[in-house]
């Protein structure tokens, strides 16, 4: 039996397909309504294809509902990258006319040549990783925004302002500090004060998160936090983007992900390479707190980024060398969690600093009570 490959262009209303076999033949195309009577019929219309396997572009993205909803009905699916489907459409024959049904080909056609796309799986608890560090990165940034009005506020009562680390109690405490009578002055102190009940809130559903997450990661069990500088928050991030490491042939391919494999940019006798801007960015800030916090005390890490200075690289190509092998760490750390093998990892193990350092009272894993850091404890050496 033949099997078919069936390319879907998802939108929030309606869902394109195209069928074709692995000849590229097209056997039909179809639209549907993004609803659940448009799903049933979606798959009536491909019933007589046994043998067959959803491509869906961007299963992480716009494609998520009907994706999770497929394999909720026992369907194969795989994520096809819209960049894939570009390249299709762009050097397919004809004026390059781009409408759903041609992107649904060109998903498919996408799906025919590609070997390693990723194989969708039914949300888990890496998702909900996912979606509680998304909230939290949103969260903070909307708590940096009302503290940004904040100081523009206190910046006209105050002059010169005040400096920039500012807290909810310590701009509380400015506010009802100040004698103010005009209609404007007056005006500004409560739209002040709305500012820091705001940001008060805001503290609160923080440290809810980071609690729930700092739960979370514990309760999967990964070694991630085993690798220092690699704390809950930021191991919970990398469980959430990454997902399934096995997606992820070698250790060259997961660094090629996290941005912190550089590109090549050779021509004839020169060999060379270039700052890698892409991959998930995600991925590439976590590694670079691990990077800084390793630099910073007393690890394998600020051995390996002094011995790259002394070959007479500068200090932020040493960093990204460093970035590149914490990269293989994390891979190496995620296989050992599939692996269900808890040991050390032996190269970039998570030591406590000899100086009896802890994290910054800035670091995103540093448990907070209403914003306010709460007091580390010490660990043994």
């Amino acid at each position: 039996m033949v099997e078919m490959i069936v390319g879907v262009d998802p939108h929030k209303a309606s869902n394109t397909i195209a069928v074709l076999d692995r000849d590229e033949t097209l056997h039909g195309r179809y639209r549907f309504e993004n609803t659940a009577e448009g799903l049933v019929a979606m798959l009536d219309a491909v019933g007589e294809f046994a043998d067959r396997v959803w491509a869906v572009e961007g299963a992480n993205g716009i494609g998520r509902s009907v994706a999770q909803r497929l394999v909720a009905a026992g369907e194969t699916v795989v994520d096809v990258p819209a960049k894939l489907a570009t390249r299709v459409r762009v050097y397919s024959t004809g004026h390059g006319a781009k409408t759903d049904e041609t992107d649904a080909v060109a998903i498919a056609t996408a799906a025919v040549h590609s070997k390693r796309l990723r194989l969708v799986r039914a949300d888990d608890e890496n998702v909900a990783l996912k979606l509680l560090s998304d909230r939290r990165h949103q969260l903070i940034a909307s708590r940096t925004q009302s503290i940004c009005r904040l100081h523009r506020l206190i910046r006209e009562l105050i002059p010169g302002g005040t400096p920039r680390a500012l807290t909810a109690e310590r701009a509380e405490a400015l506010v009802n500090g100040l004698n103010v009578t005009d209609p404007a002055g007056l005006m500004r102190i409560e739209l002040a004060r709305d500012h820091i009940d705001d940001i008060k809130r805001f503290d609160r559903r923080i440290d809810q998160v980071t609690l729930k997450i700092h739960t979370a990661v514990t309760n999967s069990g990964t070694t991630l936090t085993r690798i220092y500088g690699v704390g809950p928050v930021t191991a919970g991030l990398i469980l959430g983007e990454v997902g399934d490491v096995t997606r992820f042939a070698t250790r060259n391919h997961f660094a090629s992900y996290t941005g912190t494999a550089p590109i090549a940019v050779s021509s004839g006798d020169i060999n060379r390479h270039r700052l890698n801007r892409s991959g998930n960015r995600q991925l590439n800030h976590a590694v670079h707190i691990a990077a800084i916090a390793q630099i910073r005390y007393d690890t394998p890490g600020r051995g390996y980024y002094r011995r790259k200075l002394a070959e007479g690289k500068s200090k932020r190509e040493a960093l990204r060398c460093l970035k590149r092998r914490i990269s293989d760490a994390v891979y190496r750390q995620l296989l050992t969690d599939r692996q269900l093998d808890q040991h050390q990892d032996p190269t970039w193990p998570r030591w406590p600093s000899s100086r009896g350092g802890h994290p910054s009272y800035r670091s995103p894993d540093t448990l907070r009570r209403n914003g306010q850091p709460m007091k580390p404890r010490t660990s043994p050496v």
